[in-house]
């Protein structure tokens, strides 16, 4: 039995912590955050025991702290605000407990790379939850595309875009903070993933446009060399769009709905009828991320083949290339412009 503790009391470890429920060799024995109420609350409705219910009574991060130190916790799920994922994880490691943590694994590339250099040191897992790639869809479409039934993959378009602007203006989630908020990191970091997972090879930037408030990404739309391949990643906190994965090669293309949580493809090929993929999720849109990092855990595993530090590496210099761009447009005091290629630079894959 694997003994899970979650760092973080909030909706995305409410709903992780329903999906592990369903997981026969995890037990979820500890809770922590700031407010004695929320953890109380939260471990009455989970099962955990109320001496394993930390709270911060003895300042900020006691909680954390006095998780980190139960000998019980085999692993830990880390559902914090973005800013906080990085000092979190690498004391999660370095006590020892494997460590699964919530998209996005870090900030910026350096960071992504400084995690990865201490997962590897202590020989202790780290994997970033990037949910999205442990779906059953997910899974048949990259079946199909690994065998060639659109051909050579030529480009990869990957749009994320929702209406939170009013969540975004009230200022009370971390999406709006200063160094930690903003789509690129919230919703940009999926469409970062497909790419990275269907176009490999050394990226560099063509074109950006993009929306800032207050020095935060509201929209972002590159245009990407990826090797020889060419990319799209579109994101948005402040309008809606469908929100899919097109991936176009030689012989056709497949649009996946709902990129964050696919359930659904179309496969449209020259001269045929458009096919339809139906991939309903096993028990949820978390369940498959667990099981994977439960397998991982007890095959004494210290990276995931899936989801491997180098992709949330890569994801995360994808998402710095773009901001970058970004920042140098609106810099111009234009809100919407382009970089040219050498503006953005490369980053290795």
């Amino acid at each position: 039995m694997i003994n899970w503790g979650i760092l973080g009391a909030g909706r995305i470890a409410h709903r992780f912590a329903a999906s592990l429920s369903h997981e026969g060799r995890s037990a979820l024995v500890a809770i922590s955050c700031r407010s004695g109420e929320k953890a109380a609350a939260f471990a009455s409705e989970f099962g955990v025991a109320s001496d394993h219910a930390f709270w911060d009574a003895d300042g900020e991060g006691s909680a954390h702290e006095a998780l980190l130190e139960d000998a019980s916790v085999d692993a830990v799920y880390v559902a914090l605000p973005h800013g906080l994922h990085a000092e979190w994880v690498e004391r999660a490691l370095l006590a020892g407990k494997a460590v699964l943590c919530e998209k996005p694994l870090a900030l910026n590339e350096d960071e992504a790379r400084r995690l990865t250099g201490i997962s590897r040191r202590e020989g202790v897992l780290l994997m970033e939850g990037m949910k999205t790639r442990f779906t059953p869809a997910y899974r048949r479409v990259r079946e199909l595309v690994l065998a060639g039934g659109l051909g050579e993959v030529e480009r990869v378009e990957a749009t994320l875009c929702n209406d939170m602007l009013a969540q975004f203006e009230a200022g009370t989630t971390y999406i709006s903070h200063p160094g930690e908020g903003g789509v690129l990191l919230d919703c940009g970091t999926y469409c970062a993933s497909w790419l990275d997972d269907f176009a490999p090879g050394e990226c560099s930037l063509k074109t950006t446009s993009g929306v800032l408030r207050d020095g935060i990404d509201l929209y972002a739309n590159a245009e990407l060399a990826m090797g020889e391949k060419s990319a799209r990643l579109e994101c948005a906190f402040d309008r809606k769009k469908p929100r899919t994965a097109t991936i176009v090669g030689s012989r056709g293309r497949m649009v996946v709905d709902e990129l964050h949580r696919p359930q659904h493809a179309t496969v449209y090929l020259a001269g045929a009828t458009p096919r339809e993929i139906n991939a309903p999720y096993e028990v949820d849109d978390f369940y498959g991320e667990i099981r994977h990092f439960v397998d991982l855990v007890e095959g004494e595993r210290t990276e995931s083949d899936v989801m491997p530090l180098s992709s949330s590496i890569r994801d995360a210099a994808i998402l710095d290339l773009v901001r970058t761009g970004i920042q140098r447009e609106t810099g111009r005091g234009a809100g919407s412009a382009g970089v040219s290629p050498t503006d953005g630079g490369p980053v290795s894959s």
